[in-house]
């Protein structure tokens, strides 16, 4: 159903109306996944939708609405706290507020719109130069993980990976990881808050990703879309060093902004 027939309903029959004739699982479960391709995992997204809901609430009124543990919902309601979609109060017990949707729309916008620069730009050098088939399409989750792992094994004196979903790929390369750190790889890992990370790895923290870039050597580059599900790979050492020049100054913009790394 679409905004403007839930707003019809409303003023037809208001919120009553509403439920007889809308299934507010589906919409509840749709608005969920889509706010997962932004970077929300399920958890952070419906309790997002929760607090809009509420338009504030304790932990546990918030956690009760959104249908997830109690035991989780200090941890998600501070994660989204630091990736800016709540604010809390400072009292007892924490009150929380969601930030404004609309405000929430217009920064993901301005970090896709930035991305997408990104791309062009590579785009752009790759029609300079003339030379084809510089950057390789892979589609498939599996097939980009696999891509990611064979970068790790390939790598002989540094990876370094920005990504808001580390976790996942930790969880699907780990004996890879551990594998490059026991060659004597150096690993960087630029990663949203509260995504953990092994100790004996460098990491960068920054909550305004919103894609996967991968640099192996400072010679192949990959860029993954936020789900994983495609992306674009290249061996070419120029395009490759032109990427990494972009994270070393994201690197530096988060020493900036958090004061140190780690």
């Amino acid at each position: 159903m679409k905004t403007g027939e839930m707003r019809e309903l409303l003023k037809a029959g208001g919120v009553t109306g509403l439920a007889e004739k809308v299934d507010l699982a589906e919409e509840f479960k749709e608005a969920s996944a889509r706010l997962g391709m932004i970077g929300l995992s399920p958890y952070e997204s419906m309790t997002y939708i929760a607090l809009v809901a509420h338009g504030y609430g304790d932990a546990e009124t918030i956690a009760a609405t959104a249908g997830i543990p109690r035991t989780s919902a200090y941890k998600v309601l501070q994660s989204l706290q630091h990736k800016g979609f709540a604010n809390a109060t400072s009292g007892r017990p924490v009150i929380y507020k969601p930030e404004s949707p609309a405000k929430m729309r217009g920064q993901v916008e301005s970090q896709i719109r930035e991305t997408f620069e990104k791309l062009e730009l590579l785009h752009e050098i790759v029609g300079e130069k003339g030379e084809p088939q510089l950057i390789y399409t892979i589609t498939g989750r599996d097939k980009v993980f696999a891509k990611i792992g064979e970068l790790l094994d390939k790598s002989a004196t540094s990876f370094v990976i920005a990504t808001p979903v580390f976790s996942e790929i930790r969880d699907e390369l780990g004996k890879k990881f551990n594998n490059a750190i026991q060659r004597g790889v150096e690993v960087i890992v630029i990663t949203a808050p509260f995504q953990r990370v092994k100790e004996d790895v460098k990491v960068i923290r920054n909550q305004n990703l919103i894609a996967t870039d991968v640099i192996s050597d400072s010679q192949r580059a990959l860029l993954a879309s936020l789900d994983l599900s495609a992306c674009g790979f290249t061996d070419n050492p120029g395009l490759s060093q032109h990427l990494q020049r972009f994270l070393d100054i994201l690197i530096n913009s988060s020493k900036g902004q958090n004061g140190q790394s780690g």
